[in-house]
Formats: structure tokens, C-alpha cells, sequence
């Protein structure tokens, strides 16, 4: 369920060859140039090759998985519903029970904790119960060839075989998601060449059959990806009806005693310390959470505000925490109401990335812009008002 940015490279020149057919074109022709690079770059022999390349195909179910992510339009409320539910929350306590040697020592090594590493699980693959089907060679290789984003896959390949080369990596069997990440955590394989441990010492690191190596990559990964230890990321608040709303969102980050004289208070307990930000996932009508510098390293492992976000929720819920107030928020746009508001935003000068009915971060960005422009409360939540306005 990773969500990847988009990017385009089209040529560039090997070291050593000709230009090489980078993405598009035929696919024979683009599968006989990658062997070359692939041979090269893992150090794989002529033979190694042809055995990691025997029987690749392009897979069109891949592609049209790649452009289809409607899900993340959901809003925050209804995203958190459906991959939250109570089945879910009793089967990570349990996990969490039968995993705890595992978590201990994942979070004694890499500071990460046992909620994050067990909300990941649960949301990547529900605790390692389906991880996938797709061939994840022939995914890597599809999208490497599709024109959309071949600077993150080609280098995807050359890592799969690598793993290949040391036996961890088997061409025509291994199976996992639709964008090539493999096991119970779903990592692709430069990540697990990068951070892959072998979490019950039978020597080998094995994200698909060892819930142990899952979790423990998984730990290695987020501390590299900046974790800090001990720190929070997320805790639920109550904030004022005269709040300031234009300093709520990522962008605006102040310690919490600061927040703590605008009014801002923890719904349980007390806010922790440190600097962090007053996030509105539905406006200031709905839902409002403290969140600390650990929130944003969970966007280096998903692109998505409302996955990430519900990622969050979810380790707060099952380290104990209640579930949130929802409030009564205005009404969520369409799939298609955001897309008109997205044109809008965009024909304004504003950068939302791609029309794609979204309410991701660019997005929100724009619209608290727009709603401090028209003197609207700026809570980066998209109304009627703020559409008819603009």
C-alpha cells in the first residue's frame, strides 16, 4: 500500500554502454538492455541472468493497480473506519502478545515502538495474512518499463537481484504486492538489501516467512529513516473554538507549551513536551491530533496524509489510547467536488501535485492559502463556500 511520488526519466547513459531504452518501447527490446545492467550493476554471470529473467512478462494487472488508489480519497473518518476495525485492534493485542520478546528488542535496538510496528503490520498485510500475489519480478520490471516512474523501479530490479545472487530472492516464485514490495511489512527489496535483519537468527533475512525478520526490518528502517527513540508522534487534543486556524498543519510546528497558552489541551492526560503541530484531518469541526517530528517519518514509508495519518491512529489505539472524538465536521468533498477544487486551486498558481481527487498534503497546503485569502476560517478543510468563492 505504499504511495509513491511521480516523477519522469526518460534517457540516460550506462557506464560504459551505449544509451540504454530506460522505460516505454518494446518490451523485449527494454528486458534485453535491463539484463545487461542488471548482469553489471549485482554482479550476477550470463547464466544468473537468464535465470532471474526466465519467464518475465509484463503484467497488466499491475498497471491498472498503479492508476487506480481511489481509496485514498476517503476521508480521514471513513479510511480510519475501514482498515481500523475491532477485529483488527484484537488481533494486533494479541499479536502484540505473542511478538513481545521481538517488539522488546526492536525497541531497545532502534527506538521504534511496538504500536508503530504493529500498526504498520497490520495495515500493510493484516499481520502477515495477505501479502500478495503479484509475480514481484515481473511488477518490478512492468513498472520499471511504464514511463511513469522508472527512476524508483529500474534501481528496484537491480536490488531484487541482488537479493537473488545471496538466495533471498526467488525469480519466478516470490509473490507480494501490486508495486513490488515484498513480505508481512511490505518493504521493496533496495530497503531490505538496506535494512533487512535476520530477527530469528536462521541466516537468512526472510520478510515473507518470519514475522520476526518483518518487524525488526521494519524497526531498522524507520530509525534510519529518522525515528528519534522515545519521542512521540501523535496524541489526541481538544482545541478552542477561537484558535488561531491558520497555524494549524505541518507547516506551522510550536512547543506545546506554546499551544498550551492558545488554549490547546490534551483529550487525556497531558500534551508531551517538545515542538509539534495542531493537525485538523477534517477541519477544526472534526477530529484534532498534537503531532511530533516522528509523524513526518512516517511519510518516508507512505506518501498518503490519510494512510499515514490512520497508521498513526492506529498505534495510539493500540498502545491504549480511546477512540477519537469525531466531532461534526462539514461535509467531505467528492472524488469529484476535490478534482474541480484541485483545477481551481491549480489555475490560481497553486502546486497540488496531480489532479487526482485527492486531499493530500499540496492540496491542503492550497486550500488553508485560499481560505486566509477570502478571510475564510483556515483549516485546511475544503467546504461549498470555499468552492463557490473561488
Amino acid at each position: 500500500m505504499r504511495h509513491f511520488l511521480y516523477a519522469l526519466t526518460l534517457t540516460a547513459t550506462l557506464p560504459g554502454l551505449a544509451a540504454a531504452q530506460q522505460c516505454g518501447g518494446d518490451f523485449g527490446g527494454f528486458v534485453r538492455g535491463l539484463k545487461t545492467e542488471v548482469q553489471r550493476s549485482a554482479g550476477l554471470s550470463a547464466a544468473q541472468a537468464d535465470a532471474f529473467f526466465k519467464g518475465v512478462r509484463q503484467d497488466g494487472k499491475v498497471l491498472k493497480a498503479d492508476r487506480a488508489q481511489g481509496v485514498f480519497q476517503k476521508p480521514f473518518d471513513e479510511f480510519a473506519g475501514r482498515v481500523i476495525s475491532q477485529n483488527r485492534l484484537s488481533t494486533g493485542a494479541a499479536k502484540g502478545k505473542a511478538m513481545r520478546d521481538t517488539l522488546a528488542r526492536a525497541e531497545r535496538d532502534y527506538g521504534v515502538s511496538r504500536g508503530v510496528l504493529l500498526a504498520f503490520w497490520g495495515l500493510e498485510t493484516d499481520f502477515g495474512a495477505f501479502q500478495g500475489d503479484f509475480n514481484t519480478r515481473d511488477a518490478l520490471v512492468t513498472l520499471a518499463h511504464d514511463c511513469r516512474r522508472p527512476e524508483l523501479f529500474r534501481p528496484q530490479v537491480i536490488a531484487a537481484a541482488k537479493l537473488y545472487k545471496r538466495g533471498d530472492f526467488d525469480p519466478p516464485r516470490n509473490r507480494g504486492a501490486w508495486a513490488g514490495e515484498i513480505g508481512q511489512v511490505q518493504m521493496l527489496p533496495e530497503d531490505i538489501l538496506r535494512n533487512g535483519v535476520d530477527g530469528d537468527g536462521d541466516g537468512h533475512v526472510d520478510l515473507r516467512g518470519s514475522s520476526a525478520d518483518a518487524l525488526m526490518s521494519g524497526a531498522k528502517m524507520l530509525r534510519g529513516l529518522g525515528w528519534r527513540p522515545g519521542e512521540p508522534w501523535m496524541q489526541e487534543i481538544i482545541v478552542p473554538e477561537g484558535l488561531d486556524w491558520s497555524k494549524t498543519g505541518l507547516n506551522t510546528s510550536l512547543s506545546t507549551s506554546q499551544w498550551a497558552k492558545m488554549g490547546v489541551r490534551a483529550r487525556n492526560g497531558q500534551l508531551a513536551g517538545g515542538q509539534g503541530s495542531v493537525l485538523l484531518p477534517m477541519g477544526r469541526k472534526g477530529p484534532a491530533f498534537m503531532v511530533y517530528p516522528n509523524f513526518r517519518v512516517l511519510f518516508e514509508w507512505n506518501k498518503s496524509f490519510v494512510y499515514v495519518t490512520s497508521a498513526a491512529y492506529f498505534a495510539t489505539r493500540l498502545e491504549g489510547a480511546p477512540r477519537f472524538d469525531r466531532g461534526n465536521p462539514d461535509p467531505a468533498f467528492s472524488g469529484t467536488q476535490m478534482q474541480a477544487l484541485q483545477k481551481k486551486l491549480a489555475r490560481r498558481g497553486h502546486d497540488v501535485g496531480k489532479i487526482d481527487g485527492i486531499l493530500g498534503e499540496k492540496t491542503r497546503a492550497a486550500v488553508q492559502a485560499e481560505q486566509k485569502r477570502l478571510g475564510l476560517p483556515a483549516d485546511a478543510w475544503p467546504t461549498r463556500a470555499l468552492l463557490d468563492r473561488l
